[in-house]
């Protein structure tokens, strides 16, 4: 298995530490070594919000992620602060309804998902980040599917309950993709 270094971001309120969570999760759940660093303004819904992701069958230094092998940006702000920092090598994911911008880097492999959209569209509204997750899944293998599936269920708090289904079809509507 590979080492991945991922870094999330986007407003708080669009579930960022959430999914940051559930990939740290699927690594404990395969025996990896994980670290999750959340960060976020102190606004709360609309601020800024990221997490530092590792997950590594090597020991970790340190959770902070300083150049990440894979970012997920959510929003145009949030690609403009990290997308330089990708390692040559790496994978951006970025959710193309909020961020019009293409990346014009070739040392790295950029996919556009419309997540915020295909949220809306497909009944999984404030799920966009899950798909996300789903897309991750299926371009790095990070771990496996039943993987993410179990830290799903472990993730969803007892009062989100009813939202576990409508997560595994975001995280298969992202593989799909």
């Amino acid at each position: 298995m590979a080492s991945y270094n991922m870094v999330m971001a986007g407003f708080g309120g669009q579930g960022v530490l959430f999914s940051g969570k559930v990939i740290a999760y699927a690594g404990l759940i395969e025996d990896q070594s994980v670290s999750w660093l959340p960060s976020y303004g102190p606004e709360m819904r609309g601020g800024t919000a990221n997490c530092s992701i590792c997950v590594s069958d090597e020991p970790i230094g340190s959770p902070l992620v300083v150049t990440p092998n894979v970012l997920i940006a959510m929003n145009a702000p949030s690609y403009d602060r990290f997308i330089d920092a990708v390692e040559a090598g790496g994978t951006a994911i970025i959710d193309s309804t909020l961020v019009t911008k293409k990346c014009d880097r070739t040392d790295i492999n950029v996919f556009y998902v419309p997540a915020t959209e295909l949220a809306s569209e497909k009944g999984l509204e404030g799920l966009a980040n899950i798909i996300l997750v789903g897309k991750l899944l299926k371009e790095t293998g990070f771990a496996q599917y039943e993987s993410v599936r179990k830290a799903i269920d472990k993730c969803v708090s007892a009062r989100k309950q009813h939202l576990k289904v409508k997560n595994i079809e975001a995280i298969d509507l992202g593989m799909s993709l």
